[in-house]
């Protein structure tokens, strides 16, 4: 009997705490939804964060070993490499905290970040890293949305129009190239465009001008577009083929619904079925798709900018991961998958809003 009581009174006691998320969620579910989300995000950055850090302490040895090597094979006679020992390599490592396991490094760097908003040095260059990070990411985002917008706006337009013209020939001609696109390698597709430049002379070999905005804006801008023309164009053709052929196929399935023959035998005009009906429908697939594009292109820039030498953020986090600066590739890592998540919280909101059907939280 006081058993079942205790369970009655953690019930009662459960029930009296949530009653006012429960109202709050009833009133405003959207914001609810949101909030829930954003508590979701910081849990998976959390285990994502203790990942990448297991998965660093895999890889075998670490910076102490790195710098060793380098000044042992180089034999330049210089004091430093004198100085090198096995008690200085295990000073250093005991000064930045690589002797001790790496949830112990994670859990003293998620403090730091939490309580301090610090998030440390670069081990190699000694300099902040969110001094590196604000270089490089605003190169990556907006070389992202440019691909982005360029491949939406693309891949709508013929996605719509060749739906218009299933089975014919041009229909057949598009859906093969758009074939070819999507299933070539990446990798070598941005290696035969450098070839291509190499070649021709036409464009240059690297992804980004020689001086900076703040020096001249205007010649920044042409010479950005002259740069990165090439290497965009690349990445344009690699996503605008398997994007097309999702938006055909949506169009092709809404236009077989029967809510289509019955606005096409009220005599409505078949512009209006393809854009005010049929096109609208087809948002809500390619909305949620988006948030996943934009990570593939957020991993496809690491081959893109290795390539094309474009000071981003995944020159950044390959360099950083190659020479093991634990401190960098976390938190370049971290600031990659959190717009990530954002980008996937971003679509499951356009889609509630776009859809009048789709409401988070709320009970029918």
């Amino acid at each position: 009997m006081i058993f079942i009581q205790v369970i009655n009174w953690l019930r009662l006691a459960a029930f009296t705490v949530a009653r006012p998320f429960i109202a709050f969620k009833k009133k405003m579910p959207l914001f609810s939804y949101i909030i829930g989300r954003f508590f979701l995000m910081l849990a998976m950055l959390f285990v994502l964060g203790f990942g990448i850090f297991g998965l660093m302490a895999l890889i075998p040895g670490d910076i102490v070993s790195q710098v060793m090597m380098q000044q042992l094979l180089t034999g330049d006679g210089s004091p430093m490499a004198a100085e090198i020992t096995a008690e200085w390599a295990e000073q250093m490592r005991s000064e930045l905290g690589l002797d001790q396991p790496f949830y112990v490094q994670y859990f003293r760097w998620l403090r730091n970040v939490l309580v301090y908003r610090d998030l440390g040095v670069s081990l190699i260059t000694q300099a902040p890293v969110s001094f590196l990070i604000a270089s490089r990411l605003a190169n990556t985002v907006v070389l992202a949305l440019i691909n982005l917008t360029m491949v939406t706006v693309f891949s709508f337009l013929l996605g719509v129009y060749f739906s218009s013209k299933a089975g014919k020939n041009s229909d057949l001609a598009i859906q093969f190239i758009a074939l070819c696109f999507h299933s070539f390698p990446g990798m070598l597709f941005l290696i035969l465009a450098q070839m291509f430049a190499a070649a021709t002379g036409w464009f240059p070999l690297t992804a980004f001008p020689h001086f900076t905005f703040a020096s001249d804006p205007l010649a920044f801008i042409f010479a950005y577009i002259h740069f990165t023309f090439l290497p965009l164009f690349s990445m344009f053709l690699m996503g605008v083929g398997g994007t097309l052929r999702r938006v055909r196929a949506a169009m092709l399935d809404e236009l077989g619904k029967p809510y289509i023959i019955a606005l096409r035998s009220r005599g409505i005009a078949e512009w209006r079925v393809y854009l005010c009906h049929a096109f609208r429908n087809t948002l809500n697939p390619y909305i949620i798709s988006m948030a996943t594009m934009l990570g593939a292109i957020f991993g496809g820039a690491l081959i893109f900018e290795i390539i094309f030498a474009y000071p981003g953020m995944g020159q950044l986090i390959f360099a950083a991961v190659r020479q093991q600066d634990v401190n960098l590739a976390m938190a370049s890592l971290m600031v990659i998958s959190a717009l990530n998540l954002i980008g996937m919280l971003i679509s499951d909101i356009l889609v509630a809003v776009i859809d009048p059907r789709v409401r988070y939280g709320k009970e029918d």
